[in-house]
């Protein structure tokens, strides 16, 4: 389909995320908010996809935020239906039972470190920078950033973030634990996509299992043994699980079909 807000290409089972509003420095208005619900439900639904990368458009920005002008107006009752619709979102994406990974190029301030934090996995330019500035408008994070962030991080380097404003370096993000690589800006995509085509030539049922076993330990969940179990069993059950055993017996690479 046609987008207003996002470039979208899709290309050996890997779907291309772009948000499209450099003159904003990507900023997320309901327009890219609902552009970008239809690429991630187009991701969960071809079967010719197995995930996806999202990145910002230029080199300043990857999402440098919301488009703080739509807030001036907004109720509280507006507010609160807005946040719910952003979390909604941005959970569908950390739920995905497909990997999506976050090609940072730029700022990724207030909703935009929200969405990089929804990814499963993050890579940064070295030009990058991560913040939730929300405080400085009197306001707080509410795409899930008060959740993830400490989730990821820690509380203490969390709050520190939050309540000050302060921006962290891409250098900074990665010893916090934040993104697994900083590359040089002409090695992000490069980088990004040979790190997702490594996921998607894997055994996809077993890629499943681990991102969904992996959010219910992120999220504090008493199930979370439980589900491994059965998910451990569950993969014995598929080719893949007798191929890569056969593989690893046989001292050659297993050749994994996805089923």
């Amino acid at each position: 389909m046609a987008y207003q807000t996002l470039q979208v290409q899709a290309q050996d089972r890997l779907m291309l995320i772009t948000i499209h509003r450099p003159e904003k420095l990507n900023a997320l208005n309901h327009v890219v908010m609902e552009e970008l619900d239809l690429a991630v439900e187009e991701v969960l639904t071809r079967e010719d996809i197995g995930g996806a990368i999202i990145t910002g458009s230029g080199e300043r920005a990857f999402v440098a935020g919301a488009d703080i002008a739509s807030f001036q107006q907004l109720s509280p009752e507006e507010a609160r239906a807005l946040s719910i619709k952003g979390q909604a979102l941005f959970a569908k994406i950390e739920r995905a039972p497909k990997p999506f990974l976050a090609a940072v190029n730029g700022f990724a301030l207030g909703g935009g470190c929200e969405l990089a934090m929804a990814c499963h996995l993050r890579i940064a330019s070295i030009q990058a920078k991560f913040g939730q500035p929300e405080i400085n408008l009197g306001i707080i994070p509410g795409y899930g950033g008060t959740q993830r962030l400490p989730r990821l991080i820690g509380l203490t380097r969390a709050l520190h973030l939050m309540l000050t404003g302060e921006m962290i370096t891409a250098e900074q993000a990665q010893q916090y634990g934040l993104v697994i690589d900083v590359v040089p800006p002409a090695q992000l995509m490069e980088k990004s996509i040979a790190l997702m085509q490594k996921l998607l030539s894997g055994p996809i049922h077993a890629i499943r299992h681990i991102l969904h076993c992996a959010l219910l330990a992120m999220n504090g969940s008493e199930e979370g043994y439980a589900a491994e179990a059965q998910a451990f069993s569950e993969c014995f059950a598929t080719a893949d699980a007798r191929e890569g055993i056969q593989a690893f017996l046989e001292k050659r690479k297993p050749r994994f079909q996805g089923k």
